[in-house]
């Protein structure tokens, strides 16, 4: 069965079936029991609706072995479900970004991907001027939710803290530029006022976007 048109994760899909997609998309292989309980209802009723996921090719399962006892069963998003999360018109800017190359040269890319950046740092600014690490990379991850990158803050080592997006609007851009991950992860450091460096990316394969954000050293006297 062909999955439903992607145009939007809010419409054609039951509540229920939205909360499994999210959490699918976070985390990536929970077992059936996981699922049953993060969604508060029955095994048999997270099978029904995650078996309707299945059946349009939105989602895949697997099996882990055990000792004794059957194997867990695991459910994951498949290629085809990138698809139903905000893309942010990245086949638009691609082909945009292609004809820029093939005219002006590579350079002339970065430099249009760097200039996006200046626009959408100068655009933020305001909201990112709490004088708290925390804070401001708490409001840069709500402000990349918003623009579809489902991200958070999340709790790190002593002075770091994470940033985690699950949705990587722009793949479709990043795989034929990856320059423009770098050119973001400036961004980020230029917003926080602070060292950012990434461990983990989306479009290496990775379940997620991970950034490791840390205060600045002190400037030398």
């Amino acid at each position: 069965m062909e999955p439903t048109d992607p145009d939007d994760l809010a419409h054609g899909y039951s509540s229920a079936k939205r909360e499994i997609l999210l959490l699918l998309k976070k985390r990536p292989g929970v077992s059936l029991a996981e699922l049953a309980r993060a969604r508060g209802i029955s095994k048999v009723a997270a099978l029904r609706h995650v078996g309707a996921l299945e059946e349009q090719g939105l989602v895949e399962r697997s099996y882990e072995h055990r000792n004794v006892g059957r194997p867990s069963v695991h459910f994951r998003l498949s290629r085809r479900a990138s698809g139903i999360f905000p893309q942010a018109y990245a086949q638009m800017s691609l082909t945009a970004l292609e004809f820029i190359e093939r005219r002006l040269g590579r350079e002339a890319v970065v430099e249009a991907l760097q200039e996006r950046a200046h626009d959408v740092e100068d655009r933020n600014r305001v909201r990112l001027t709490a004088p708290d690490l925390r804070r401001r990379v708490e409001a840069l991850a709500q402000l990349r939710s918003e623009g579809g990158y489902m991200a958070e803050a999340t709790g790190g080592k002593r002075s770091t803290v994470e940033m985690r997006e699950h949705n990587c609007p722009v793949l479709a851009i990043a795989g034929v530029y990856p320059e423009a991950c770098e050119v973001e992860r400036r961004m980020f450091e230029s917003m926080l006022k602070a060292r950012v460096e990434t461990s983990h990316r989306v479009v290496a394969g990775d379940p997620v976007c991970r950034f490791l954000v840390r205060p600045r050293p002190p400037e030398a006297p």
